[in-house]
């Protein structure tokens, strides 16, 4: 699927979750999908807690946080060396 159309199921209310990215308007943040696939939990789990929630929802979580991680710039700090 495209993923500007995917990425269309991902909205922003400002009264729910103070404005965090969630799927298709509902009580339910991008940030809580990622940490249940980060915890090993499969699509297939998810989609057994959320009836409501679609496989297209999951992978447009995936989606949006690459794009995000995408845009990142990455500054390594330098280590000294101990005596």
């Amino acid at each position: 699927m495209d993923e500007q159309i995917l990425l269309q199921r991902i909205t922003i209310n400002p009264k729910i979750f103070g404005g965090k990215p969630i799927i298709r308007g509902r009580r339910l943040a991008v940030e809580h999908i990622l940490g249940m696939l980060a915890a090993g939990d499969t699509t297939a789990t998810i989609l057994e807690g959320y009836p409501w929630l679609e496989s297209e929802d999951i992978q447009a979580c995936l989606v949006y946080a690459r794009r995000l991680v995408g845009h990142e710039r990455f500054e390594p700090l330098p280590i000294q060396p101990t005596p």
